[in-house]
């Protein structure tokens, strides 16, 4: 990998590539900013970066950095997005007093702090796999039939 000079900030490029978040959002979801101009969902990504350009000695290219959504889950729900919302919010007063001065004053800045309640409510790794089994074991008995 090629090593940047302190003074160097690479410009991020999204790739169009984005499969994960169609994969994650219902048909409802889709439709809805399809024929709703301005609709906003909320989601929690994954990036992952995959290329990289202007590394070259003597290039006069600004060196930049290609990103992929490699992972994303879409809320569904308002409660959902209301959580997302808070959760970005402790984020930027994060940002904001690690280096500027922070006009809504000190909060929370963890963002697990605002995710837990909802985290909570949803079906925990066990709950899940339980499920599976219930429908792998319904298809089997009709399989049967």
């Amino acid at each position: 990998m090629p090593k940047l000079s302190p003074a160097d900030v690479p410009e991020i490029k999204l790739d169009s590539a984005a499969a994960a978040v169609e994969a994650s959002m219902t048909r409802e979801q889709r439709r809805g900013l399809f024929e709703k101009p301005g609709t906003v969902v909320y989601a929690i990504v994954e990036l992952s970066s995959k290329s990289y350009t202007g590394h070259a000695e003597g290039e006069d290219k600004a060196p930049n950095v290609k990103l992929r959504v490699t992972g994303c889950e879409v809320a569904r729900s308002d409660e959902d997005a209301k959580a997302l919302i808070e959760a970005r919010r402790a984020m930027y007063r994060g940002r904001q007093i690690d280096g500027t001065f922070d006009e809504v004053g000190k909060g929370p800045i963890h963002p697990d702090a605002q995710l837990g309640d909802l985290t909570a409510s949803k079906p925990s790794e066990a709950e899940l796999k339980a499920h599976k089994a219930r429908v792998e074991e319904q298809r089997r008995n009709e399989y049967v039939r």
